[in-house]
């Protein structure tokens, strides 16, 4: 474990020159709600390039015409990358919204209820087709405060995280 923090460590070196290409996935389960809540820190400016070619149409993600209808590509494209499984059994997925950083956005997605996993099979392809160098940081936080960690990337979008 100490060799991830590490690796963590020297990639929030890397991100700040942007060299390569890195998205950050939180999921955790909300006891209260009994929701799965997922927060995803992506480069703003590597998912436009994503939300351009998924959408065959320039996208400008700061400077929107039409905030909306971005907001509407965006939860597409978001929902057609991640799909989470819990029980060999695939939950349904909602866009709550976004707010923007200086170099990166935070995406909210939530799921429908569910009961409480012991683990969970995790989908993120995210700027994958764009970017074959991408690499996508899961963790999954069970009832501690340590998560389970994963990456993903291309020809790997898929890994299990137990508890």
């Amino acid at each position: 474990m100490q060799h991830f923090y590490i690796y963590m460590i020297s990639l929030g070196w890397l991100a700040a020159m942007h060299p390569f290409h890195l998205s950050l996935t939180e999921i955790k389960w909300n006891a209260q709600t009994e929701h799965v809540e997922i927060s995803q820190k992506i480069f703003w400016d590597d998912l436009e390039i994503a939300l351009s070619g998924f959408h065959e149409t320039p996208i400008d993600f700061l400077n929107p015409h039409n905030k909306e209808k971005l907001s509407a590509q965006i939860e597409s494209y978001l929902l057609a990358q991640n799909t989470i499984w819990i029980e060999d059994k695939a939950i349904t997925l909602h866009f709550i919204g976004y707010e923007v950083e200086e170099d990166a956005g935070w995406f909210y997605l939530e799921s429908e209820t569910v009961k409480e996993p012991a683990s969970v099979k995790v989908k993120n392809s995210l700027l994958i087709e764009d970017f074959p160098d991408q690499k996508n940081v899961v963790q999954f936080f069970f009832k501690t405060n340590s998560p389970k960690s994963i990456i993903l990337g291309k020809n790997q979008e898929t890994g299990i995280l137990n508890k």
